[in-house]
C-alpha cells in the first residue's frame, strides 16, 4: 500500500490522511497485517512518531511528530485535553421504540435527536467481546464525554459533527450508539442490516439486482485538528476533506432525501 495523502508537513510534525481500514499501529494478534506507522518508518525513520491513535475503520487526520521534543509537546496537548478534534458521521436514527431500549436515549419533542447534545458516559473494555468497549453505568470505565452537534437530517439518516472532550478507544462509536443514533456501517455497535442504497432514496429506482450502497465503511470521519506549534507556540489547524464515499453519499441524500438544516 503507497503511503496515505500527506496534509501538512514542516519542520516539527507530519500529518496524515489516514484511509478507513488501515491500522495506525501493530495489530496486538497480527503483527504482519500493515500499519501506517510501518509505512511511516520506511519512508521517513523512526524518530517520526505517532502523537495519538484512530480506530483502524475510522479514516481522517493522523498527526505525528518529527522528533523528541515535539512529540512530547504535542502528547503533552492530548494528555491534558487542549487539543480541538472533529470528526463527522453519518449515523442512523432508530425510531423512539428502538432508541428507548438503549443506555441513554437522545430525543428532542419530535422525536429527532436535538440540534445539539452531550453524551457523558464512562467507559471501559467489554470483558464478554475483547476488542470491543461498553457503558459502565455505575462503577468501573472511565470517564469520557462527548459534544454533539446535528448538521444536516435526511429522514431516518443524520450528519452528525462530534468533538470529544476525552479520547477513549470507541468513544464516539458507542456514544453515538447508546444516544440511538449509531454510526452507519458500524459492525461493532450499529445496525449491520441497514445499508444506505440508492433505492431506498430514489422513488421508482431501476437499478441493478446486485445494486452495492452507497457507502461500504464506517461512516466516522476525523476531520478537523487544532494544536499548538511546538515551535511557534501558535495554533495550527490541520484539515481532512470528506473521503469520496462520503461525497457520494451526502450527494444523493441531499438530492433525494428532503434533507433539512437544524436552524
Amino acid at each position: 500500500m503507497p503511503l496515505p495523502p500527506i496534509i501538512h508537513d514542516d519542520d516539527a510534525m507530519l500529518a496524515f490522511d489516514k484511509p478507513s481500514g488501515l491500522l495506525v499501529a501493530p495489530d496486538r494478534w497480527d503483527k504482519k497485517r500493515e500499519n501506517l506507522m510501518g509505512l511511516v518508518h520506511a519512508r521517513f525513520g523512526h524518530d517520526v512518531a505517532n502523537v495519538h491513535r484512530l480506530d483502524a475503520d475510522t479514516s481522517g487526520i493522523l498527526l505525528c511528530a518529527k522528533n523528541k521534543t515535539a512529540l512530547d509537546f504535542l502528547s503533552g496537548q492530548f494528555q491534558s485535553k487542549t487539543v480541538q478534534k472533529t470528526y463527522h458521521a453519518l449515523v442512523v436514527v432508530l425510531p423512539v421504540d428502538q432508541a428507548m431500549k438503549v443506555v441513554a436515549p437522545i430525543r428532542d419533542e419530535t422525536g429527532a435527536i436535538p440540534d445539539t447534545f452531550t453524551v457523558d458516559l464512562a467507559l471501559g473494555e467489554d470483558e464478554l467481546q475483547p476488542g470491543r468497549m461498553r457503558v459502565f453505568k455505575k462503577r468501573g470505565g472511565k470517564a469520557c464525554q462527548t459534544e454533539f452537534r446535528t448538521l444536516e437530517r435526511f429522514g431516518r439518516y443524520a450528519l452528525v459533527e462530534c468533538r470529544p472532550l476525552t479520547g477513549r478507544t470507541h468513544q464516539l462509536r458507542v456514544h453515538l450508539a447508546a444516544a440511538g443514533a449509531p454510526i452507519l456501517n458500524d459492525r461493532f455497535y450499529g445496525v449491520p442490516e441497514i445499508e444506505l442504497k440508492l433505492s431506498e432514496l430514489k422513488r421508482g429506482y431501476k437499478g441493478r439486482e446486485d445494486e452495492k450502497p452507497l457507502i461500504t465503511r464506517l461512516a466516522l470521519h476525523a476531520s478537523n485538528l487544532v494544536v499548538k506549534h511546538p515551535t511557534t507556540k501558535e495554533p495550527v489547524t490541520i484539515i481532512a476533506g470528506w473521503p469520496h464515499e462520503f461525497e457520494v453519499a451526502l450527494k444523493y441524500l441531499r438530492k433525494f432525501a428532503a434533507g433539512t438544516r437544524p436552524r
